[in-house]
């Protein structure tokens, strides 16, 4: 998998932003990506040191409109722990 296909987001939460400060930064990332594949990403994306690459599925929430009952997406979060003292600065820009 291409790097950039790996990536989708980073995920902007409170929770998520307290981590920031351990060295630990959330992302939504492609569901057939595997943490060796987000690892590298992450590392050649913003010249950083991968330590850590926990991985989650989120389950899509049962939405009804009308009589219609609809499904969101399920997709996957990772949270990547980095080497001490390094942080990633373009997290925090909008749009990235």
């Amino acid at each position: 998998m291409r790097g950039d296909l790996v990536l989708v987001r980073p995920i902007i939460t409170e929770k998520s932003m307290t981590g920031t400060n351990s060295g630990r930064y959330t992302f939504a990332v492609a569901k057939a990506a595997t943490k060796q594949e987000i690892a590298q990403a992450v590392a050649e994306s913003f010249k950083v040191d991968v330590v850590a690459v926990n991985t989650l599925t989120v389950k899509g929430k049962v939405r009804k409109v009308g009589k219609r009952v609809g499904k969101q997406s399920d997709w996957k979060k990772a949270v990547v722990t980095l080497a001490e003292g390094q942080r990633i600065e373009r997290y925090f820009v909008e749009g990235v």
